[in-house]
């Protein structure tokens, strides 16, 4: 077993910055959209913390996406330019997740510093960060002050449509939030890529030498 450091610090602040505020925002969101039925605090500092976490979260994507965009750890999001390339490497890495893994069979994904991504993390890594994740602060903020940003609002369709579409974002991250856990769980030991994103160095299994008995 070889160690690997692949999570940089800002990566992991960052991570844990971001993970910590989805969930309060989750939690927070949840008992402003069902007052009814979820109480953790009184409305008023529901709204107030829901508004505080988006801004302190929109200000941590700037640090996540300057950390990348002025260091050369932005190859990691490179995407894969051949399709069947990529499309090979997807098809193997769901092979593993939907039985492989259940087999034993080892991961077809081999990570390094600049790649430590699979194909299907990378595809979705980009979707998630450079498309929902921002569409998701941008409704949050038209909602956070409706009259202040009305003209925009009504460009959009209206508040209606705006919130309709943060709520459906909402539901789509907390169901990422889930899958995110389990697919983290999937390492050589439940723990260890949990490890890595607080260590910075992720263990990698070796690959048995050709021409090696078992």
């Amino acid at each position: 077993m070889q160690k690997l450091y692949i999570n940089p610090l800002p990566v992991r602040i960052w991570h844990w910055t971001n993970a910590f505020g989805f969930v309060l925002l989750i939690a927070t969101g949840l008992q402003i959209r069902y007052l009814d039925l979820i109480q953790l605090v009184s409305f008023r500092t529901a709204v107030v913390a829901h508004n505080w976490i988006g801004f302190v979260l929109i200000a941590n994507f700037f640090v996540w996406l300057g950390f990348y965009l002025f260091t050369d750890k932005i190859k990691v999001y490179h995407p894969e330019l051949s399709p069947m390339k990529y499309f090979r490497a997807s098809f193997r890495q769901m092979q593993f997740y939907g039985y492989g893994i259940f087999k034993g069979d080892p991961n077809p994904h081999h990570p390094s510093a600049y790649r430590k991504f699979n194909a299907l993390q990378s595809m979705m890594y980009q979707i998630i960060m450079m498309l929902l994740v921002p569409l998701q602060f941008f409704t949050g903020v038209l909602l956070w002050d409706v009259s202040r940003f009305s003209a925009m609002v009504e460009m959009f369709g209206g508040v209606r449509v705006v919130d309709t579409v943060h709520v459906l974002l909402f539901i789509l991250f907390s169901g990422f939030i889930i899958v995110h856990v389990y697919l983290a769980s999937l390492g050589h030991t439940p723990s260890a890529h949990f490890k890595a994103m607080i260590t910075g160095y992720e263990e990698i299994e070796e690959e048995p030498k050709h021409g090696t008995s078992s």
